[in-house]
């Protein structure tokens, strides 16, 4: 999936929760994306992330706190 559409994805989900109370808008972000976001797409947002400029609204950054960061894939070549 490409970096933009995850970004858009992640957008989407802060907005339908941002309407809620900060707490829980961001836990309610954390528990979406940790169910129903396969570790591939966990990885992906985490490297947007670490990258820096991320075009990620400020929900979904204090929302990754309490995101599973999945393990790195290791080559075995």
């Amino acid at each position: 999936m490409s970096h933009d559409k995850l970004v858009y994805m992640a957008n989407q989900i802060a907005t339908f929760f941002k309407s809620q109370p900060a707490d829980q808008a961001v836990d309610g972000v954390a528990t979406h994306i940790n169910k129903f976001w396969e570790p591939r797409m966990r990885r992906q947002l985490f490297e947007k992330i670490d990258a820096g400029n991320s075009g990620l609204s400020d929900l979904v950054l204090e929302a990754s706190k309490k995101i599973k960061r999945p393990e790195p894939v290791v080559s075995t070549h």
